[in-house]
């Protein structure tokens, strides 16, 4: 885990200096108010970095809070899981533990339901919170809930666009080569592809937060006014990290379409 945020750490750094020669290259060329408009583009950028980490933040702080509430069912997150699943007549969804803190996912490809070993074995409230909102991801798979799909089938061109949007650039700086037109349809078309992925990931989970904090009370694991709050407040927190994803890609996507459609390059 720690080569990973290591690794993570340097994406990002790198995101920041490849962003900004594309700044250079694509405003402070280019006439009449470029400079404005590549001051505007940092602030955005700025604010959008701002933004997600506010929301990383967040959710880090209220799961660690409502990590101390006890759950007055007992149940575990495992078994958690494993109750909402068998009553929706889940059967086919296993159940594991890893070691990644907050790195819980629902995986519709091998059919696994991932908890982190503190939500695995924790009987917090946000451990609950947590693993029903994953067990929310596969009901909608089981019922072919339709944006879940869309996002499933969109995973591999989605991941081919991060590529583009990461390394073009950085090509482009020793090259010339996002200087052209052709560059910059590529990396705004590969933000827009990234920009879709986010808004159809927003109902998934909305939706998926909505279904946990529903199945948890129907099924008594959550039975106070208090807990019931404390669920809704640690996936109401989770949900900001996929608005800030959404409103990032729909900015760096706006940055990289305006020009175009400005007529800044020829």
């Amino acid at each position: 885990m720690r080569v990973q945020q290591q690794l993570d750490t340097l994406e990002v750094f790198l995101r920041l200096f490849v962003f900004v020669e594309e700044l250079k290259n694509i405003y402070f060329d280019a006439p009449d108010g470029a400079i404005d408009m590549s001051v505007l583009a940092i602030l955005l950028f700025v604010g959008t970095m701002a933004l997600s980490l506010w929301a990383t933040m967040r959710v880090r702080q209220v799961y660690g809070k409502f990590s101390q509430l006890p759950a007055s069912s007992g149940a575990s997150g495992a078994e958690t899981a494993a109750t909402i699943l068998r009553q929706e007549g889940i059967y086919d969804v296993q159940i594991v533990e890893h070691d990644e803190i907050l790195g819980d996912h629902y995986d519709p490809i091998h059919k696994r339901l991932v908890l982190s070993r503190d939500n695995f074995h924790g009987t917090s409230t946000a451990a609950l919170g947590v693993a029903a909102h994953e067990c929310g991801h596969a009901i909608q798979h089981k019922q072919a809930y339709a944006p879940l799909q869309w996002r499933m089938a969109s995973v591999g061109l989605t991941t081919f666009a991060s590529q583009i949007v990461l390394w073009l650039p950085l090509l482009g700086m020793f090259t010339g080569f996002l200087n052209t037109g052709l560059a910059l349809i590529f990396v705004a078309g590969a933000w827009g592809i990234l920009m879709l992925f986010n808004l159809i990931t927003l109902p998934v989970e909305f939706d998926a937060s909505a279904r946990a904090r529903l199945v948890l009370k129907q099924t008594g694991l959550i039975q106070t006014i208090e807990e019931e709050t404390a669920v809704a407040k640690v996936l109401r927190a989770a949900a900001w990290t996929y608005v800030a994803a959404f409103i990032t890609s729909l900015v760096y996507f706006l940055l990289h379409v305006l020009p175009l459609l400005g007529g800044r390059r020829e």
